[in-house]
């Protein structure tokens, strides 16, 4: 019992180490770059990094040099297998408005070892509140208005179902 024991505070530890002691803002560039060869580009004002999360201030969000959205905060909390991405105030650039929401209050995107071969997500909005998730595997994304505010130009991209409006697209 005694070696059981130890072991598993062996584990705990060592997960724990790797949580605290992981290079969050290193990953974070590594990932900066990889967009960067896509088209895409992130400028934030400011990084914190906790023990367990990290937190980006005032991002811009470029694609092919244009900007295309401005985003208050960015906040990612892991813990190795549940990893939570929480953004707040996503604006779209006026000249996009025509073609998707001017924005979103919040946007959760959640991946927990209960579900793993799918990412939860959840936004609010002027466009109401969505929920939904994007499965790995299939490479789809499906979203379900749950109430519905100003649809605006996305009721040209929503499908009418039994329970209500959805959004479907696989990649």
């Amino acid at each position: 019992m005694q070696m059981v024991r130890r072991i598993l505070i062996g584990i705990v530890l060592v997960w724990a180490a790797l949580v605290v002691f992981m290079p969050k803002e290193a990953l974070y560039f590594k990932l900066e770059r990889e967009l960067v060869k896509q088209g895409v580009e992130l400028n934030e004002a400011s990084i914190e990094e906790g023990p367990a999360s990290l937190t980006l201030h005032d991002v811009s969000v470029y694609v092919k040099g244009i900007e295309v959205a401005q985003i208050k905060e960015v906040h990612l909390f892991t813990l190795l297998f549940y990893n939570r991405l929480t953004v707040e105030e996503v604006t779209v650039d006026e000249g996009l408005r025509s073609m998707m929401p001017a924005g979103a209050d919040r946007i959760v995107l959640q991946y927990t070892p209960l579900s793993p071969l799918r990412l939860s997500i959840e936004a609010e909005g002027a466009f109401g509140k969505a929920v939904g998730y994007f499965a790995f595997k299939e490479r789809l994304l499906h979203l379900d208005l749950t109430k519905t505010g100003t649809l605006g130009v996305l009721r040209g991209q929503m499908k009418q179902g039994e329970k209500g409006w959805y959004y479907e697209k696989t990649f």
